[in-house]
């Protein structure tokens, strides 16, 4: 039976996850360079091995409201063939989930196309992110712009 692994992680009360394929490693998050004229949910850029690499604020980006604790991660993931840090409230596991358990979000959030499917574990439900659509073309430019110049295509 086919399968997927995936990284979930917490933000507020809800758990998300992503494809484990698309996560090159897990940082402990300690704040970002600023950048000017950047929309709110951009924390900034930080230097990952001599790479420059923008931070999103995932809370933000999906506005919620996400207590300021110190003790934050960041995803560093491959999305649209971009390196990007995902700064959420913590990585709680890495999971393999059967395709039986896994539910397409036809209908659940249209306004939301950057939400995959949902995964059923046990009684929680997982909100799994197709992160090449996370951002809409207009804010891959305002990025692209904004200093971020290898972002999107």
């Amino acid at each position: 039976m086919a399968s997927e692994q995936l990284v979930v992680f917490q933000l507020t009360t809800e758990e998300y996850a992503i494809p484990i394929s698309q996560v090159k490693e897990i940082i402990r998050y300690n704040g970002a360079t600023k950048l000017p004229n950047t929309p709110g949910y951009v924390d900034g850029i930080i230097n990952l091995r001599g790479k420059v690499i923008p931070i999103i604020d995932l809370a933000g980006k999906f506005a919620l409201l996400t207590a300021k604790n110190s003790d934050k991660q960041a995803l560093i993931v491959e999305a649209a063939g971009q390196d990007m840090g995902l700064v959420v409230d913590a990585v709680t596991e890495v999971i393999r989930l059967e395709e039986t358990l896994i539910e397409a979000a036809n209908g659940i959030a249209q306004s939301n196309e950057f939400i995959r499917s949902i995964g059923k574990v046990d009684k929680r439900l997982l909100i799994i992110l197709d992160l090449d659509k996370l951002f809409s073309q207009e804010e891959m430019i305002v990025m692209r712009e904004a200093g971020c110049q290898k972002w999107g295509d």
